[in-house]
């Protein structure tokens, strides 16, 4: 007995023989395996990185809307996605091929023309499309009427100042806090051939889901750099051969009176928040500070269009 015990080898507690390893029953195999591609923490509706990114951007959105300081992310380099919610915000925005992260789709919701077109737009342009709850739909959206459909924008990778050097025409926006004027800017600086725009990190618009939309895919074609100092960057810009234009309603100088030669020179074009105009150290390091003629019944324009119309002026002075 004692021989068959020695053959058979010392048995351990467990059960297993020493000298043996416990089996992994598979596991490790399934560990080894690929995993399907699964979207970022941020565009997982329940994950907390979601929700943190929701309720910056409602935040910033809200704000803008006040008039207010815009909540931005840290490190002055990116900003917050966003969502964009309902049929026909969701469509205009994949029309306007803006760069979506995933598109979230309602469960057993009606399906209509507008509901099919956004798949098709989504499928067409590889946007992963998610199958959600509408109770998730109402988290992404803090219980906003999102139809069923909510399309989450990534990150924005801003530029770096220096990199727009080698244009001839910049927009700075001094103290903008509306992302739809952001992306209405965005609109006019692509069609009149402006290279880039500069926003400070505080107190400022960023690309939000909501510039981007307004943008109407012109932010994928003019850059936007982020700066921690809206003055020091144009003294950058200053001796780097850019003549400084600031917009200012109570400027004795016109628009119109200013010389040719001027608006063909490398510029950078400042606009200052609608109402409140150009901050004081902004003012001063302007070259120029100007205004454009209009009726006295009016006190102010929006800074969108205040923008287009110098933009246009400097794209007839050019062409």
């Amino acid at each position: 007995m004692a021989g068959n015990s020695q053959r058979r080898g010392a048995m351990r507690k467990d059960g297993t023989k020493k000298g043996m390893t416990v089996g992994s029953g598979g596991q490790k195999n399934q560990a080894l395996e690929g995993r399907k591609p699964t979207p970022k923490a941020v565009d997982r509706p329940h994950h907390p990185a979601a929700r943190r990114q929701r309720a910056a951007t409602k935040r910033s959105e809200a704000s803008g809307k006040r008039g207010g300081p815009a909540t931005r992310s840290s490190g002055g380099r990116r900003s917050s996605g966003g969502v964009l919610m309902g049929r026909n915000p969701v469509v205009e925005a994949l029309r306007a091929k803006i760069p979506a992260s995933a598109l979230y789709v309602q469960v057993k919701v009606d399906a209509d023309d507008r509901w099919r077109e956004a798949m098709r737009l989504a499928v067409g342009a590889s946007i992963p499309i998610l199958e959600v709850a509408k109770t998730e739909l109402d988290r992404m959206t803090d219980g906003g009427v999102h139809q069923g459909l909510v399309l989450t924008v990534p990150e924005y990778q801003y530029s770096d100042a220096g990199d727009l050097e080698s244009g001839t025409l910049l927009v700075a926006l001094d103290g903008v806090t509306d992302p739809r004027n952001l992306g209405a800017i965005a609109r006019s600086a692509a069609a009149f051939g402006a290279d880039g725009l500069v926003v400070p990190t505080r107190r400022s618009v960023g690309v939000t889901a909501s510039a981007w939309k307004t943008s109407a895919g012109a932010l994928t074609r003019v850059p936007v750099a982020q700066v921690t100092n809206m003055t020091r960057a144009l003294e950058s810009y200053k001796k780097s051969g850019f003549t400084v234009i600031g917009l200012a309603a109570e400027a004795d100088v016109a628009l119109g009176d200013l010389a040719a030669d001027v608006l063909t020179e490398p510029l950078v074009i400042v606009i200052g928040a609608e109402g409140a105009g150009l901050s004081r150290l902004v003012g001063e390091t302007c070259d120029w500070r100007v205004s454009i003629p209009m009726s006295g019944a009016t006190e102010s324009l929006n800074a969108s269009v205040a923008a287009g119309i110098v933009l246009q002026a400097v794209f007839s002075a050019r062409s």
